[in-house]
């Protein structure tokens, strides 16, 4: 894939999905906090799935939903404790690291806008070491918006002196990527296989990368 490098001097990264595996992130949501929440209230894996989705539904693309004190205070369970006893999990994706490298070496300004509560981002951080890469790594908890909303981006642009027709966003989100569109960020890449275990997803409108060497040709 060609992307036009001279047309880009910022590069925003998500992580989750994105520079991380997923199965992470799937797992812990799907089955083991489903498990440890019926162990905690002596009710079965049923029941506490018919209890957790709804509660999931409802605070989905909201700011909640990425918060880890939200759900340790709704579920009343150590939510941050839960997640590294899963840690092991915790995965890079395939190159996402000789990428980065690469165009931190080639002089774009990287940076790293994750959903993902601070709790969460220093956890995956001990596992995987990739702030040398990052010129700044930004939670959309500092600013008080998710990034599905166009509050996150002005906070951003605001913070960040970036110039959206001048910059690169890679999310595995595709609510996240059209909210970036609709502020004028100008290149845009969604990701095939967020999730190692689950197969290649419909990227929909969204171009896509899946090998991440194969996006630094003529940079």
């Amino acid at each position: 894939m060609n992307l036009p490098w001279s047309d880009i001097d910022t590069v925003l990264l998500d992580m989750d999905g994105t520079l991380l595996d997923l199965h992470f992130d799937n797992h812990f949501w799907l089955e083991h906090l489903p498990q440890r929440y019926a162990e905690h209230h002596g009710i079965s894996r049923a029941l506490a799935d018919a209890e957790l989705q709804p509660l999931f539904t409802e605070h989905a693309g909201q700011l909640n939903w990425y918060c880890t004190d939200f759900w340790s205070r709704e579920l009343k369970l150590p939510i941050k404790e839960l997640k590294r006893e899963v840690a092991d999990l915790i995965a890079l994706r395939p190159d996402a690291d000789t990428f980065l490298a690469a165009i931190r070496q080639a002089g774009k300004q990287v940076v790293m806008i994750t959903n993902a509560h601070r709790d969460s981002l220093s956890l995956k951080m001990e596992r995987i070491e990739l702030a040398p890469y990052f010129d700044r790594m930004i939670s959309s908890h500092d600013y008080g918006f998710p990034k599905e909303d166009q509050q996150f981006w002005a906070a951003l642009r605001q913070d960040l002196a970036f110039e959206p027709t001048r910059s690169l966003f890679i999310d595995d989100n595709l609510p996240i990527l059209r909210s970036a569109r609709r502020f004028g960020v100008k290149h845009l890449l969604a990701v095939y296989e967020p999730d190692s275990r689950k197969g290649v997803k419909d990227t929909e409108e969204f171009a896509a990368v899946g090998d991440y060497r194969a996006l630094l040709q003529g940079l």
